[in-house]
């Protein structure tokens, strides 16, 4: 008697082919499937960070690293932040562009982190300066060809002239004149426009100090800088509101 041993069914290459590109399709799947879980977490853990830093809404973007690899080893090469109508200390209306690189992220980014370095530049316009100092001043307007501000006060019937500067990192604000019809206007006036002026140009966050300002036809334009600073952690409250962090 003769035994024949059975074939083996043969395997199209079509077939093969098909089911490698499926294959192929799932584990691409996957991947993107796993990079949009791990961009929305981080992305959302940063900005609440970052928005509690900054006290206002942000617009962030980050640099070309795939999130899912941040995800494995908790740094970011880079994060970019668009804000506008930021209140820094008693300022109204700065627009802010913010360049954050070099951070690592403590439990993806739900327990804060430590920024490298950062950039920025703040954008304060004369009608923010105006709403900023409110009664003190009917009107604001400024030169970029003198580098100085002019400020209506007493209903505009007087000017105040100011420039600001950079000294050790931070903004002053030097009183170049003050004068109602040839006559000197009250210090103490005068002192309260300059120094809520100025405190509006020295409040910054995460360690951002400023580097250079200048005066525009416009308003004030301030580039700042900072080194290597903490990033903190979510508030709780914000946690318990946000389950994706």
């Amino acid at each position: 008697m003769s035994t024949q041993t059975p074939q083996r069914p043969k395997v199209g290459r079509r077939t093969l082919v098909i089911a490698l590109a499926v294959v192929a399709v799932l584990l691409v799947a996957g991947v993107v499937g796993t990079e949009a879980y791990a961009r929305q977490q981080i992305s959302r853990c940063i900005s609440t960070s970052f928005e509690q830093e900054m006290g206002s809404g942000i617009d962030v973007s980050f640099g070309p690293k795939p999130m899912l690899l941040t995800y494995l080893d908790g740094k970011v090469g880079s994060v970019t932040i668009d804000s506008e109508d930021n209140k820094f200390g008693p300022a109204i209306g700065m627009v802010v562009h913010a360049k954050f690189s070099d951070i690592e992220l403590v439990d993806h980014g739900r327990g804060g982190g430590t920024i490298g370095s950062s950039e920025a530049e703040v954008t304060w316009s004369n009608d923010g300066i105006g709403q900023t100092l409110g009664g003190m001043v009917s009107g604001v307007r400024s030169s970029a060809s003198s580098g100085v501000l002019t400020l209506d006060v007493l209903g505009g019937l007087a000017q105040l002239q100011v420039q600001p500067m950079v000294r050790d990192g931070n903004v002053t604000v030097e009183t170049k004149s003050a004068q109602l019809l040839g006559i000197g206007l009250p210090t103490d006036l005068v002192q309260g426009i300059v120094e809520t002026f100025t405190q509006s140009l020295q409040s910054y966050p995460l360690g951002l100090r400023a580097q250079e300002v200048r005066v525009t036809d416009d308003g004030v334009l301030v580039q700042l800088s900072g080194g290597k600073t903490p990033l903190e952690t979510v508030d709780d409250a914000d946690r318990r509101t946000d389950l994706i962090c």
